[in-house]
């Protein structure tokens, strides 16, 4: 995708098409990859899925508003993500049942919280999504897996990345701005837009 100005997501996007690619990406990595590096510095495949696996949780819940201890956790202040042996039947079930909490329209209303933040429901929504496009493009990138984003979770991806200033404001939760070419495909912008190098490849490959 290469439109510059891609056009404005539904006010309440639907999760569940791009819970479904990050199911697929999940149900193909290889056991052999598991310690293979990511994007993400300092964390391998297994901690990145072990991420992915607190992330569904923690926005699930904030999408029923159950909140407590899977929402009020700040990740930073947790030890370092990592999976069990189950973990694939984890994501399997947990990845829809994100889905199916968002597709409720009162989960977009009134307040939430998740990662120990209060934030507007609308606003937690849109960030869940946007965490399951990166960490799906990390994900592809450290595996070598085929990625294609949902078109409507990138634009919502591409809207929340393009609203957040660089600088020292973006605090932990992005890297500084890498600049990426105008007429770029909207994932490699969109990659750019939080502090990832589009071009990332795993070291010696």
């Amino acid at each position: 995708m290469t439109d510059a100005n891609p056009a404005a997501p539904a006010a309440h996007p639907d999760l569940g098409p791009q819970t479904g690619v990050v199911a697929r990406l999940a149900a193909g990595v290889p056991d052999d990859r598991l310690e293979d590096p990511t994007p993400c510095e300092g964390m391998a495949v297994r901690h990145l899925l072990g991420h992915l696996a607190g992330l569904t949780v923690a926005f699930r819940d904030a999408g029923r508003k159950d909140l407590g201890p899977t929402t009020g956790t700040d990740p930073s202040s947790a030890p370092r993500p990592d999976i069990g042996p189950g973990w694939r039947e984890e994501l399997a079930r947990q990845l829809p049942e994100l889905a199916e909490a968002w597709h409720d329209p009162a989960a977009w209303e009134g307040d939430t919280q998740a990662g120990g933040v209060a934030l507007p429901a609308a606003v937690a929504g849109r960030v869940a999504l946007n965490e399951l496009v990166l960490h799906g493009w990390d994900l592809a990138r450290a595996t070598g897996l085929p990625y294609e984003p949902d078109d409507e979770a990138l634009r919502v991806s591409y809207d929340l990345l393009a609203a957040t200033p660089d600088g020292p404001a973006r605090g932990g939760m992005f890297g500084p701005v890498v600049a990426v070419p105008e007429d770029a495909p909207l994932l490699d912008r969109v990659a750019g837009l939080s502090g990832r190098d589009p071009g990332w490849t795993p070291p010696g490959r």
